[in-house]
């Protein structure tokens, strides 16, 4: 494998969008990353003011002059596509089709999302319920090129998408196929139960997921140590290195040449400037061989 396409993998972090979403590009830029993750609005709140018409223009063209070449939004952590509420299952639709608005205003690609909790439905009822949501959005988005993309889950409490099955089931309801993707992220994999630390382990993992999942959807890394142990089922981000996965993990994935390209987003804790981002993409560097 080419030593450049290594070192050349695309590295970045989640970014502030203080001050306008084209604020994130000039941050990103300044920090050195080839991808970020972003919120296209309050990701607290239901409202949101629409984007600017300025504000748009604005990003389109900082980041057609930045060395960014991966750009994915993460949607607002109200939202849940198999709530039980019947109101807040409504409410959840709408704010989604918004956020697949933005991204689509903003020429991004990725819509990570977390698959929702079915609050004592059960599985197979919230994994048809998020299916039938999904179904829904995109319908009312015909033609978008905007990809919904399921991240992986620790399965706190009645959360769903811990397990590549249930991922699995929930593209299988999907009619746009091409509209689906999947976001790895490691915390939440390893809180679920899945042991990535040793390289064999980690080989058995990801065998695992190319089968019931696919190689292909796979479209994003969330790379987070984990605060808590293998199989907690708590979902607690940690820097690279310094929670249960270690070095070690992160080395394994740094190395798969299978997903070389695959973009590697931190969402590790962070202050204002987002200084511990430079370290923590020091570090994964470093496990480059």
């Amino acid at each position: 494998m080419n030593k450049a396409i290594k070192h050349h993998q695309i590295l970045g972090a989640h970014t502030s969008t203080q001050g306008g979403v084209s604020a994130a590009v000039t941050l990103a830029q300044k920090l050195g990353f080839a991808g970020m993750q972003i919120f296209t609005k309050n990701n607290n709140r239901w409202q949101a003011k629409p984007l600017s018409k300025e504000e748009i223009k604005k990003y389109k063209s900082l980041m057609n002059e930045s060395g960014i070449q991966y750009v994915v939004s993460h949607d607002s952590y109200l939202i849940n596509l198999c709530a039980k509420d019947d109101a807040l299952l409504e409410k959840s639709r709408t704010a989604f089709i918004d956020e697949l608005q933005r991204c689509k205003q903003l020429g991004i690609t990725h819509l990570n999302f977390h698959p929702g909790a079915h609050g004592g439905m059960g599985e197979k009822e919230g994994i048809r319920l998020i299916a039938d949501s999904l179904n829904y959005c995109h319908s009312q988005t015909s033609g978008y090129k905007v990809k919904s993309m399921l991240e992986l889950t620790a399965g706190q409490g009645t959360a769903l998408g811990s397990t590549f099955e249930q991922i699995a089931e929930i593209i299988s309801l999907v009619k746009t196929k091409k509209r689906m993707c999947v976001c790895i992220d490691t915390a939440h994999i390893f809180a679920a139960g899945y042991d990535i630390r040793d390289k064999k382990n980690y080989r058995g993992v990801m065998k695992h997921y190319n089968e019931i999942i696919g190689a292909e959807l796979l479209q994003c890394y969330h790379l987070n140590d984990s605060k808590k142990e293998l199989g907690s089922r708590v979902d607690r981000h940690e820097h690279i290195g310094k929670g249960h996965i270690g070095l070690e993990g992160f080395r394994n994935i740094m190395n798969d040449e299978q997903f070389f390209h695959v973009p590697k987003i931190l969402e590790t804790p962070k202050e204002k400037g987002q200084f511990e981002d430079i370290e923590n993409l020091k570090v994964l560097r470093s496990l480059i061989k």
